[in-house]
């Protein structure tokens, strides 16, 4: 397999999600306790965060405690897609495992994100293909999650789970490790 780009992680919780009445996913927080790259490794991840579908998102960017690391996503693994030139924000990324449950805390632009995903299936390995969305190829351990929730500075936003994620899996999972490359 010859690939150009490429991102590993650890500890990776993503949820896709929309909030009641949008046609598309006006939530995403998919972010890692540690994602390597290339040009570093650091906390990272992309959120986008749009309560009210009809007005412009309140965040939207890729994540990281390493802008470098934040930098390379975009043009490296997201080439193509309308997050190739999204911005870089600086975050802090903590990931909470408990029992069947997992929890991403995010605090990025003086907003705390509290993602958390429970009713955890079993881990499997799963190999996908590059598509149009995402353009690259995932090889990752993950465990779908029956409920998830989402507090926006400890207060509940109301979401409903989408059939499927922008990586083409469940809308929220648990992947404690994994793999993408182009």
């Amino acid at each position: 397999m010859n690939t150009s780009a490429w991102m590993s992680w650890e500890g990776g919780v993503d949820l896709v999600a929309l909030t009641p009445g949008a046609p598309q996913p006006t939530i995403i927080v998919h972010v890692a306790r540690l994602v390597h790259t290339p040009v570093g490794s650091a906390p990272s991840g992309m959120i986008l965060l749009q309560t009210d579908p009809q007005a412009q998102p309140e965040l939207m960017g890729f994540v990281s405690a390493d802008p470098a690391v934040g930098r390379y996503f975009g043009p490296r693994i997201f080439a193509g897609t309308p997050f190739e030139n999204a911005p870089v924000l600086d975050a802090s990324i903590e990931i909470a495992v408990a029992g069947d449950a997992v929890a991403a805390i995010v605090q990025v632009a003086g907003r705390r994100l509290v993602s958390t995903l429970s009713g955890l299936g079993a881990l499997e390995s799963i190999v996908r293909e590059p598509a149009a969305m995402p353009p690259f190829r995932q090889m990752v351990v993950e465990a779908p999650a029956a409920r998830a929730e989402l507090t926006v500075d400890g207060k509940p936003v109301a979401i409903v789970l989408p059939p499927f994620g922008i990586t083409g899996g469940p809308p929220a999972v648990w992947a404690p490790a994994g793999i993408y490359c182009r």
